[in-house]
């Protein structure tokens, strides 16, 4: 660098000299003074670059006390996030205009020992939820559900962090990763109430007291596999039949799925359920109209297949978006079903075991349409198909059923933020076999505190 400047330097002294040579000692002053000039020059862009060294090294070693800083306050989460958990609060009410009364999804066993629908004013569910990081290995998270004066236990886990490999276990009470909507609490639901199917399924959700293993595969494609060993009181299972060593329900889930360009994305999953209730108790209206309750001793499986597919122009989801999901199931218990004998109050059971075998299934399907940001519209179809049901012996005292469940479901919503929604759905219910209803739902959602994301 230093040797073109000299060049350029002596040739503009050499066009800017006079035409005829200039003494020799004027010609060495003038080579000295250059001289000098340039040794200037030179050590002033020595300090000048010596400097900005400096600056680099200093700016690196400030960056990586940073680092270090970072790393050091997040190494032991446990004593920050033991102390202070995320806790928050979610209420859900309604206003509900509906027909009364006990209305079970005809066709199919009760998810429980009774079916009634809420009407009017009506505080839903409220949800208390508290997590936290344990230590840099686990998380936990408990999850409580308040109904009047009632405290249910609807979640609480544990969870590891660092297996590594892709894999991750869960213990606890936990919802199981089956199907698309099971792992999803009331309040991230796209509608006022349940798809036939899950109420016909496990009443809400299926929930699980065990172990679950989980492993997300390194590849690009979105690919997770799970398995789960639980004590399987909750139905299809029961409190008899999961009242001994050993696991009483297991399940079984893969998903796959990814993304088509920037704006396409979906998700696919299989998924299988076996359970062995034991007892299992639930009330039918036998041919006297008289709520008989029968007890189900075998065993119950099922298997679930779902798909979601998600729009949003130019992958920007706050301004408009679609969601398609649907879910399908089909399900088969055989075993023995005594009918508790209730002759002298009125009913027809004779107080018969015999065998009970069926297979049934159903489904649902929905499009949800963020048309701009806040506001939400959506449409949802259920169909559930009674299938074949054989009572045995016990058939005598119940009529045969010939009819599919099937319910339209209209909504709309709008969230002035993402801790707030308000919902109107109207439906058309066809779920009890000889009286339709159609149904009108005011609702509420509000969160409080810290709340994590959803799934996908």
């Amino acid at each position: 660098m230093f040797n073109r400047i000299f060049v350029v330097a002596s040739l503009a002294l050499a066009a800017s000299g006079p035409l005829y040579a200039a003494p020799q000692e004027d010609v060495d002053a003038l080579r000295a003074d250059f001289d000098a000039k340039l040794k200037s020059l030179q050590a002033d862009y020595e300090a000048r670059l010596k400097a900005l060294e400096n600056r680099v090294q200093t700016n690196e070693a400030n960056a990586n006390n940073a680092r270090q800083e970072v790393a050091a306050s997040a190494s032991p989460p446990a004593a920050a996030n033991a102390l202070n958990p995320e806790i928050s609060l979610i209420l859900q009410g309604a206003y509900i205009d509906r027909a009364g009364g006990e209305r079970p999804i005809t066709g199919f066993m009760p998810a429980g020992e009774h079916a009634h629908g809420e009407r009017s004013f009506t505080l839903d569910h409220t949800e208390v939820v508290a997590s936290a990081n344990v230590d840099p290995y686990s998380r936990a998270l408990v999850n409580l559900a308040l109904a009047d004066e009632e405290v249910e236990v609807e979640e609480a886990w544990f969870q590891s962090l660092r297996l590594g490999h892709g894999l991750t276990v869960k213990g606890g009470r936990f919802r199981s990763g089956i199907g698309y909507q099971n792992e999803r609490h009331p309040h991230a639901w796209d509608f006022a109430d349940n798809s036939l199917m899950y109420s016909a399924l496990f009443g809400e959700a299926l929930k699980q007291d065990g172990l679950q293993l989980r492993w997300l595969a390194p590849t690009e494609l979105f690919l997770e596999l799970g398995a789960e060993v639980a004590k399987g009181q909750f139905f299809p299972g029961s409190d008899a039949g999961a009242d001994k060593n050993g696991a009483g329900a297991w399940a079984a889930f893969a998903h796959v799925g990814g993304d088509v360009g920037v704006a396409h994305s979906w998700r696919a999953g299989l998924s299988y359920l076996r359970a062995s209730p034991r007892e299992r108790e639930a009330f039918l209206n036998d041919i006297n109209e008289f709520e008989a309750l029968t007890a189900f001793s075998g065993r119950s499986r099922t298997w679930l297949a779902d798909f979601v597919w998600k729009w949003a122009p130019d992958s920007n989801p706050r301004q408009r978006n679609v969601i398609f999901a649907a879910e399908y199931f089909g399900r088969d218990e055989d075993g023995d079903l005594l009918c508790q004998d209730d002759s002298a109050t009125g009913g027809a059971c004779l107080g018969l075991t015999d065998r009970y075998d069926s297979a049934q299934s159903g489904g649902y399907a929905q499009a949800i349409y963020q048309f701009m940001p806040r506001w939400r519209t959506g449409l949802r179809y259920d169909r559930l198909d009674g299938g074949s049901v054989d009572f045995g012996t016990n058939g005598a005292f119940f009529d045969a059923v010939d009819f599919d469940p099937s319910r339209w479901s209209l909504m709309t919503d709008y969230s002035p933020s993402e801790f707030s929604r308000f919902r109107l759905q109207l439906a058309r219910d066809k779920s009890l076999q000889g009286d339709p209803d159609n149904q009108l739902i005011l609702q509420y959602i509000l969160s409080i505190g810290a709340h994590g994301g959803h799934k996908f």
